[in-house]
């Protein structure tokens, strides 16, 4: 007699998910992980390795985890919010993202960084450019805090402070 081999799991019929793939998608379905950071969290609740590599390869073959729109999303929450390229990069580079691929959505991001420096500038402080060396400072220290450049941050507070 012949064995069959186990049929693969069809997840639309019911069968159980793996446990690190089903929490994995429940994280998913809060936003958008990179696949370094569902790799830490699942290792943070104890599953083995090889549970976790598996769960991740799946999520990415079905298209759930993708780094690129991880990014995407994450640059676009990080402008909306006002902070500069330097920051994102950081913070990419913390979450597990290549530096090819943040390289690519950051330049393609479609955003003027002088402009969104001039914006969160004029957001906290308002519209007219300081005189004082204190209060010039000040603003420099928070212009780079959010992330921008020497370069961002003289545009945003205009071309006679060089």
């Amino acid at each position: 007699a012949r064995l069959n081999p186990p049929a693969a799991p069809d997840y639309a019929r019911g069968d159980a998910l793996p446990p690190a793939r089903n929490q994995a998608m429940n994280w998913l379905a809060r936003r958008e992980y990179s696949r370094a950071e569902l790799a830490e969290k699942l290792a943070t609740r104890e599953y083995s390795s090889v549970d976790i590599e598996a769960a991740l390869d799946g999520l990415i073959a079905d298209n759930l985890v993708c780094d690129e729109r991880f990014a995407e999303a994450f640059i676009a929450a990080r402008i909306r919010k006002g902070q500069g390229p330097v920051r994102i990069r950081m913070e990419l580079k913390k979450r597990g993202v290549n530096s090819d691929t943040i390289r690519h959505h950051l330049d393609g991001a479609g955003r003027e960084w002088n402009d969104l420096a001039r914006e969160v500038r004029q957001r906290k402080f308002g519209g007219a450019v300081p005189v004082e060396y204190k209060e010039k400072a000040r603003q420099m220290r928070f212009l780079e805090y959010r992330g921008f450049t020497s370069e961002h941050i003289r545009a945003a507070l205009g071309d006679e402070f060089d």
